[in-house]
């Protein structure tokens, strides 16, 4: 059966998040403090009232199933949730749903030991404390076939070496869940294995934190192992396990941000339409002018039709409770998330004129996070093209193949130089041995 209404109790629920959010939650947005900062006692004096709110009102953790403290809603309340918490920056960690760690919880719920679930997923759950996971690398980025940290049994302790780059939240971090190379010889799927590395561990060097464009917080960290040495009961989900834990976390991961994405563009597109009608001109209010009333229509179109995706993704991942036999339609969201984000702040910009690009409006740093989501959709080497499937999909849909794909240039995309000087360009794509 096909509904699009909410069930009245739950609907109330989302009433009172909307008043929340407005009287409590986007004011903190405007303050020096980081939310993710768990070690600083004014973060967590500010912290502590506002999530017993959400306790009570039985909110905590949604994403989490009740056995882990959770409310078991399910994915489609869970985006409903979202497209309103998403707008704040302090909201994820009052409602106990931040991430990086309502992913690494979610594996340490699947794949911990007793042991491993009381020391770091009990006050992670709590939110007493922030974790890391630190998987990327400088030469390799996102791609595991590329990683060279290394991770070597002496013993009773797993010894690591490497470096990992953009390590969201390793400056606030208790903890890091570390890939890391154990079987080189073996096939990329089976080569890694994840460990859990305490943040004071010898050997754990932030070498430096990275901020993405306008963020006044830089929390992504370059972070150095060196000889560092945990445990064997560190390893999480056991040796060889990495690649298949991650896609357990990054397909919740990658619904849960398009969700918050959704927050994102309705503010800017809520913004766009209070301009229109206050702004004066000459000859009126800017909404009296066509072009103005075509950006409007053309963005909530886009809204609504990635929303209706984005839920309907939700409701396949309910009705099978399994990731994988969604992966296709969770990598069309990732696909489709940056270019919506972009377009309706783009255009919300460009009706702010000046005051569109100060640091007074939000629309600058929408921008730079629908870029900086755009890389992970799109083969390396595109440069200005638009953003096309990620492997995910084509693997998930079996289209790879080698036939030229036409890219057309994005409307960011800098004027014709001596790569990009045609309008159209031809991109091939050589199947892989395994698809061919």
């Amino acid at each position: 059966m096909w509904d699009f209404e909410t069930d009245p109790e739950y609907q109330q629920k989302l009433d009172w998040v909307e008043e929340f959010m407005v009287d409590e939650l986007e004011p903190l947005d405007l303050v020096a403090l980081d939310p993710y900062d768990k070690k600083n006692p004014e973060t967590m004096a500010t912290l502590r009232p506002l999530q017993q709110q959400v306790r009570d009102h039985g909110l905590w953790a949604a994403h989490l199933k009740p056995e882990l403290g959770g409310q078991g809603y399910g994915q489609v309340k869970l985006a409903l949730l979202n497209e309103i918490v998403g707008r704040s920056r302090w909201a994820p960690s009052v409602f106990g749903s931040q991430a990086p760690d309502s992913g690494n919880a979610e594996i340490l719920a699947l794949f911990g030991t007793p042991e491993q679930k009381t020391r770091y997923l009990e006050p992670l759950l709590a939110g007493e404390i922030t974790s890391c996971y630190s998987m990327t690398e400088p030469q390799g980025g996102s791609d595991p076939g590329l990683f060279v940290t290394r991770a070597e049994r002496d013993g009773d302790s797993w010894v690591i070496n490497g470096e990992k780059w953009f390590s969201t939240n390793a400056r606030h971090a208790t903890f890091f869940i570390v890939m890391a190379v154990t079987n080189p010889d073996a096939r990329t799927r089976d080569k890694m294995s994840l460990f859990i590395v305490p943040a004071g561990t010898p050997g754990v060097e932030i070498i430096r934190n990275v901020g993405v464009g306008t963020e006044s917080h830089a929390t992504h960290g370059y972070v150095g192992y060196t000889d560092v040495r945990v445990p064997a009961d560190h390893i999480l989900g056991g040796e060889g396990q990495a690649f298949a834990i991650a896609q357990t976390r990054l397909g919740g991961g990658r619904i849960h941000h398009a969700m918050r994405t959704i927050a994102l563009a309705r503010r800017a597109f809520d913004m766009m339409c209070e301009r229109a009608v206050s702004r004066q001109t000459r000859m009126g209010p800017l909404s009296n002018f066509q072009m103005t009333q075509e950006k409007i229509a053309d963005s909530w179109i886009q809204i609504e039709q990635f929303r209706l995706l984005v839920l309907r993704t939700a409701w396949l991942i309910d009705k099978h409770h399994d990731y994988q036999k969604v992966r296709r339609d969770i990598a069309a969201v990732k696909v489709a998330m940056p270019q919506v984000l972009h377009d309706v702040a783009q255009r919300a910009l460009h009706l702010h004129g000046a005051l569109g690009v100060s640091n007074e409006m939000p629309f600058i740093k929408m921008m730079i996070a629908a870029i900086s989501a755009a890389p992970s959709s799109r083969p390396t080497g595109c440069g200005t093209s638009r953003m096309l499937p990620s492997r995910d999909f084509w693997s998930a849909t079996g289209r790879r193949s080698s036939r030229p794909i036409k890219v057309f240039r994005s409307s960011w995309a800098s004027r014709p130089t001596a790569l990009s000087e045609e309008r159209w360009k031809t991109v091939f794509r050589t199947p892989s041995p395994a698809s061919s």
